[in-house]
């Protein structure tokens, strides 16, 4: 069994639970509830992982993994069939989504934090403007491969729906569907998939 230290509104352990949801592994993860904030580790995770921040998994040797894009690739090790990590060219392409989204999420969760724990007065409205600037540049990098999204089913698509899905869950004011039609419809679909319906964020 793997224990997985979670916090629901996490994207990046919305990842990681989606990724098993898809594989088939979902009955091998124990969920265990964090406390980490972003100005606070979780003294019961720093043990396995030194940052004490979420998704850090233990596996059943105590041995520990520590973040989305490793829990993942080890999931799929345990699944190698389903592809979530592809062989040969479309890896490429799989790896290039998965980098963008997670682009898109940093940015984000930097931009989330900046407005909702730093105190008003010291907050830098040229750093708010310049995380704008990269969500904005990575939405529009998904919707130029929108073709390569549709009927993928791997890395590079769930990490692209973790990223707009935040987006829809954080921002709701922003209207990134205007600028990026053909993804939001990609997004309208795929958000149904039973990986994405059952990992959506909570808090």
């Amino acid at each position: 069994m793997i224990k997985l230290f979670f916090s629901p509104a996490s994207p990046y352990v919305r990842k990681v639970t989606a990724s098993a949801i898809m594989l088939g592994l979902e009955s091998q993860i124990e969920r265990l509830p964090s406390a980490a904030s972003p100005v606070q580790r979780d003294t019961t995770i720093a043990p396995h992982n030194p940052l004490g921040k979420v998704p850090t998994a233990v596996l059943e040797d105590g041995s520990a993994l520590l973040d989305s894009r490793t829990i993942c690739e080890y999931l799929d090790a345990l699944a190698p069939e389903h592809g979530l990590f592809p062989g040969g060219k479309d890896r490429w392409e799989a790896l290039r989504l998965h980098a963008i989204g997670d682009g898109l999420l940093d940015a984000a969760l930097l931009l989330r934090y900046e407005q909702i724990m730093r105190p008003e007065n010291l907050r830098w409205r040229d750093w708010q403007d310049g995380l704008g600037v990269k969500i904005n540049g990575a939405v529009e990098a998904l919707e130029e491969a929108v073709k390569s999204l549709q009927g993928r089913q791997d890395i590079g698509s769930i990490t692209a729906g973790c990223a707009v899905g935040y987006l829809d869950f954080r921002f709701p004011d922003l209207d990134w569907r205007s600028d990026a039609p053909r993804l939001a419809e990609w997004w309208d679909e795929f958000g149904n998939t039973r990986w994405m319906e059952e990992t959506a964020p909570i808090g």
